[in-house]
């Protein structure tokens, strides 16, 4: 059993995808930014696109560099879990779990930016695929699961709002871990193969 699982080199081309379009977006501005991001009155009138691109939209740069230090962060810890094809479909089910849950449960939520919801999904995924492969995924796992639990009572974790330049929907982080729950449940069920 490894003490880590650290992904090889090639492997990083999933989460360069992730941070070139998410910087694509920031550079691109506020046209961007209103056109992306998870808004409950556009995705009303058919702009669906935003469950999947509202993750790619920042509050600012401070926002997206805290996220993007979340992607290394996790990438380092269980990125050899999946292959780049399993990462991405990780990726779509966790953005599609968080988004739905925002809409479905928090009706009074607008809008919404930001990768943290999905990183919840692809840190548990990640943690679930390495289980008898890296000696922390379970305290890995018992980590997040505290820190779900504690954002669930207390709200969001000590100074990430004045981080990140804005408010924090920590719900969001829950509805992103049931949707990295669910990808790895289906990746495991499924007959899906990289090629």
């Amino acid at each position: 059993m490894r003490n880590s699982l650290l992904p090889p080199l090639r492997s990083a081309i999933f989460p360069v995808a992730i941070a070139v379009l998410s910087l694509t977006v920031a550079v691109a501005g506020e046209g961007a930014l209103a056109a992306l991001r998870y808004e409950r009155d556009a995705m009303a009138t058919g702009e669906i696109w935003r469950v999947i691109t509202a993750h790619f939209t920042h509050l600012g740069w401070s926002h997206l560099g805290l996220n993007l230090a979340g992607l290394v962060l996790i990438w380092l810890l269980v990125g050899a879990a999946f292959s780049f094809m399993r990462w991405g479909v990780v990726f779509v089910v966790a953005a599609l779990g968080t988004s739905a849950g925002l809409w479905w449960l928090e009706p009074q939520l607008h809008w919404y930016v930001g990768l943290s919801g999905v990183l919840h999904g692809l840190l548990i995924a990640g943690a679930l695929a390495s289980l008898g492969t890296y000696k922390d995924a379970p305290l890995l796992l018992g980590l997040v699961v505290v820190k779900l639990v504690w954002e669930q009572w207390m709200g969001p974790m000590p100074g990430s709002e004045a981080a990140a330049g804005g408010p924090v929907v920590v719900a969001s982080h829950t509805y992103g871990a049931v949707g990295g729950l669910v990808a790895w449940l289906l990746l495991r069920v499924s007959r899906f193969r990289d090629g």
